[in-house]
């Protein structure tokens, strides 16, 4: 066991320090490319770990994650429209609206179990991707540019790349230390069991439906913030950003890395994202390969890549 947590400590340092450690490798080989897309990395690291503590440590599958990033990309791309730049103001919307759609979506769809759990997340996200279609005075289909990035009034700068990497990336750890303590907690302890054995826990007392409602929230809000950051990165917000197809992303990257464990779905994340990245490069069939190679870790990596390093290390 003291080997297997060695091994996985080992990765985690090792991709903490590359992290930390990028903007001095671009800066010195003028590879600015790499900067842009590991902020993009970055940033689904934070949706994906967000998905990780409804999905890996509750048990509640949702497939329409990927709402919170239109909703938190939105709600800084309507402000910026309507002259609002300032953003101590946007970012904390991004965050309200988050967690009030989340607390929405939840108090509905906590109510059911399964499938139709997973049904009902999903129409909740169309429902978004829809409504964002329709705000023509916001672009509608063609998205929202945004001219401006979010004002701190001088404190960072976020045209500047390398600040706003590190910004990103201070909010991975900020997010990934939140869910550690919320996990480890009592009330996370609750939510882990409610995964386990939902019967026994509410014969022992605990409000099954209120736990999760709560931590479905706070999972919503995390994406929400990651959403900003999105939007704030891309220069643009669309409805493309909510599909059905980005949750299913953000669910991939959390199984690949490993649901349940903390920094799975940051591995997952970024292995993800260059192998997209590389494929498509390749080939415009990219997703014809990446498929099969997810399905091979998948049925070969019980736990994912976080359950392949526990299992290689044994042996």
């Amino acid at each position: 066991m003291k080997a297997w947590f060695n091994v996985r400590a080992a990765v985690a340092a090792l991709v903490v320090a590359g992290l930390l450690l990028l903007p001095l490798y671009t800066s010195l080989s003028g590879n600015v490319f790499a900067l842009t897309l590991f902020t993009r990395i970055v940033i689904f690291a934070l949706a994906a770990a967000s998905l990780n503590l409804i999905m890996g440590y509750g048990g509640m599958m949702s497939f329409g994650h990927a709402a919170y990033l239109g909703i938190g990309g939105y709600a800084v791309g309507i402000l910026a429209a309507e002259g609002v730049g300032s953003g101590f103001v946007q970012w904390p919307v991004a965050l309200l609206a988050s967690a009030l759609f989340a607390l929405v979506i939840g108090a509905l769809s906590l109510r059911t179990r399964g499938v139709y759990f997973i049904m009902i997340t999903l129409a909740f996200a169309q429902m978004a991707y829809y409504v964002a279609s329709g705000l023509a005075r916001y672009g509608g289909d063609d998205g929202l540019t945004i001219y401006k990035r979010s004002d701190f009034g001088g404190l960072i700068n976020l045209s500047n790349r390398v600040q706003f990497y590190y910004l990103c990336l201070f909010c991975l750890f900020g997010g990934l230390y939140l869910i550690w303590r919320i996990v480890n907690s009592r009330f996370g302890m609750v939510v882990r069991g409610l995964r386990s054995n939902e019967a026994r826990m509410q014969a022992i007392g605990f409000p099954a439906t209120r736990y999760r409602l709560v931590c479905f929230v706070i999972a919503g809000t995390i994406c929400g913030l990651a959403g900003a950051l999105l939007a704030n990165n891309t220069d643009f917000v669309s409805p493309a950003v909510m599909y059905w197809t980005r949750s299913g992303d953000l669910m991939v990257m959390v199984i690949l890395g490993g649901m349940g464990s903390l920094f799975g779905p940051v591995i997952g994340a970024i292995v993800y994202l260059l192998l997209e990245e590389f494929l498509s490069q390749v080939t415009e069939y990219w997703a014809m390969i990446l498929g099969p190679l997810l399905l091979l870790i998948v049925l070969f990596g019980r736990g994912g890549i976080d359950g392949l390093l526990g299992r290689f290390n044994r042996g």
